[in-house]
């Protein structure tokens, strides 16, 4: 059996992204964001805003989703235990899950205070609410920023970015809002937005549960192909099939494999450089850690699922 984890193959290269740059990243849109809910809380009670304080909510469940974040990339760090062999950086995947239901237990709070709302209005001070969102823009938007290059690299980094460029919006909304109230003294504009930015958020979030969650049941990850996988193994000139595949996510960054390799009786002494190979290819296909269990072709599988 090869294990991923030999290092004999001695121009290794590490396709996993290095994002411990974000750190600082993930710091910043915390501060910033935390300081901008006490602003929001205290304009919305000011001026009786439900747009103010629904996004203040939305708000500080994206504080609390980039401190999870930014804990998570500190326990990926962890070394691993005879009772954690991966370490844990598997914490990663359950941060993403528990995002996306936070954002969706708001989107229920923010639905239910607007559909209230709606029912007994209440007035509002329109000119404020857009000031204060309009410094909302600029800290989302840069936050947003501060993660725009690394999105496509993690799930986490994805659903920060995400989170932040969808309150930009969503302050933007309350810009708008803000000055028809001002002019039209159009009260229920107030729970409208409100309505519109739960939407907003519910559409922005669907892909990150799904995605978290089907990481979570350690399903294939949604960038690799197990058929390109099968197709870059078989290039190797001494693998005649490739069966009982497993693909799954150790984190958010991290996938491994396992994988029956059968070859040719004649490429039996030849195993080790097979495999340095098809480790090599793997890489290339974001495939961390694999596990490479040789079989030769003219052998039956004796597993059940082969």
């Amino acid at each position: 059996m090869s294990d991923g984890h030999d290092h004999s193959h001695h121009h290794h290269h590490d396709h996993t992204p290095k994002l411990d740059h974000l750190n600082s990243a993930f710091i910043i849109g915390i501060i910033l964001n935390s300081a901008f809910v006490i602003i929001e809380v205290v304009a919305g009670f000011l001026t009786h805003s439900l747009s103010l304080l629904t996004d203040a909510g939305h708000n500080l469940s994206d504080v609390a989703g980039l401190a999870l974040a930014l804990l998570a990339f500190k326990l990926t760090k962890v070394n691993s235990t005879n009772n954690y062999t991966y370490g844990f950086k598997r914490s990663t995947i359950m941060v993403s899950f528990f995002n996306a239901l936070i954002l969706f237990v708001a989107v229920g709070f923010i639905g239910y205070e607007a559909v209230t709302r709606f029912i007994e209005q209440e007035p509002v001070d329109g000119g404020t609410m857009a000031w204060v969102s309009l410094i909302g823009i600029g800290i989302n938007a840069f936050t947003a920023w501060l993660f725009v290059k690394d999105k496509d690299k993690d799930l986490n980094v994805k659903g920060a970015y995400m989170h932040m460029a969808i309150d930009a919006i969503v302050s933007f909304g309350v810009v708008i809002s803000g000055i028809i109230i001002y002019f039209t003294h159009l009260y229920w504009i107030d729970s409208a937005v409100s309505l519109i930015i739960a939407i907003v958020i519910l559409r922005g979030t669907w892909s990150l549960l799904k995605d978290s969650l089907r990481l979570e049941m350690d399903g294939v990850p949604t960038k690799i192909d197990l058929e390109d996988i099968k197709a870059e193994l078989l290039k190797n000139k001494g693998v005649v099939d490739v069966h009982h595949m497993h693909v799954w996510a150790l984190s958010t960054t991290e996938n491994a494999l396992t994988a029956h390799i059968v070859i040719g009786p004649e490429y039996i002494t030849t195993f080790d450089a097979i495999k340095r190979d098809l480790r090599h290819r793997l890489e290339h296909l974001d495939i961390n850690h694999c596990t490479l269990e040789p079989e030769f072709s003219d052998a039956e599988c004796k597993q059940p699922d082969c």
